[in-house]
């Protein structure tokens, strides 16, 4: 089931874009839609920031009064959220900012069926092959969908635990680190390091029997004993296929 979210000041273009959506839905079996309607963007962000709403696809009008669809995804791109935005609108004219908030697909109103379902299909597709590559975290107000590759190391730092991930962005989350590790259990790319470390194997560098060098410069020194049980793990991922 993924949820969908459609933002557009005009009633009728809403109506029109879930209709679509429900014969999309109908003729993909495979595909469930949970849809929310927005007719100002201020209340979709609201939803997202305050309330924790996620949706995976965000059908987004970029023409409306207050806040302006590329203003909304600009802003909804800075607070972490990294749903797949589908824009629409009636120029062609924002085709260049659209792909520089990593907009999936750009349609031109009057929508046509046959476009949208082509969008569809691709980001729909996508999304398949990423859903289980995202690990989702709540921090304060904000609720962060990450991409598994990007996290390179997480670190204890008292009750908070402190994710690194690429490009020297942070994620500070109020939880222990025996929470963390549960929710990131679930994949092949982290290894415990003693009580203050989990590390992503895809992100070291090298390893030795005293450090541990991540690619983001960071030297992490092992624990007494830990080495083989980290040396096996690291192989193991790289040469028996668990990616």
């Amino acid at each position: 089931m993924y949820q969908l979210a459609l933002c557009d000041d005009e009633s009728a273009e809403l109506d029109q874009i879930e209709k679509m959506l429900h014969s999309y839905e109908r003729s993909h079996a495979e595909s469930g839609f949970c849809i929310k309607k927005f007719q100002r963007a201020q209340d979709l962000v609201w939803m997202i920031k305050e309330d924790g709403y996620l949706p995976d696809i965000l059908f987004l009008d970029i023409y409306m009064p207050g806040k302006s669809g590329m203003d909304t995804a600009r802003e909804l791109r800075e607070i972490g959220n990294m749903c797949r935005i589908i824009f629409m609108t009636s120029s062609k004219e924002h085709a260049l900012e659209a792909f520089r908030v990593d907009a999936d697909q750009y349609l031109v109103k009057p929508i046509l069926e046959e476009k949208l379902s082509q969008a569809l299909d691709k980001v729909v597709s996508e999304l398949d092959k990423e859903q289980l590559k995202y690990v989702v975290f709540q921090a304060d107000s904000h609720v962060y969908r990450v991409a598994v590759c990007d996290i390179i190391y997480c670190e204890a730092q008292r009750k908070k635990q402190c994710i690194y991930l690429k490009e020297g962005k942070t994620i500070l989350l109020t939880m222990t680190m025996t929470r963390l590790c549960e929710m990131l259990s679930p994949y092949g790319e982290f290894a415990r390091v003693g009580v203050s470390y989990i590390v992503s194997l895809m992100h070291i560098e090298s390893l030795s029997n005293r450090v541990l060098q991540m690619d983001n410069g960071k030297e992490i020194f092992l624990p007494r004993g830990s080495y083989k049980g980290l040396r096996e793990k690291y192989f193991d991922y790289y040469f028996r296929g668990t990616i």
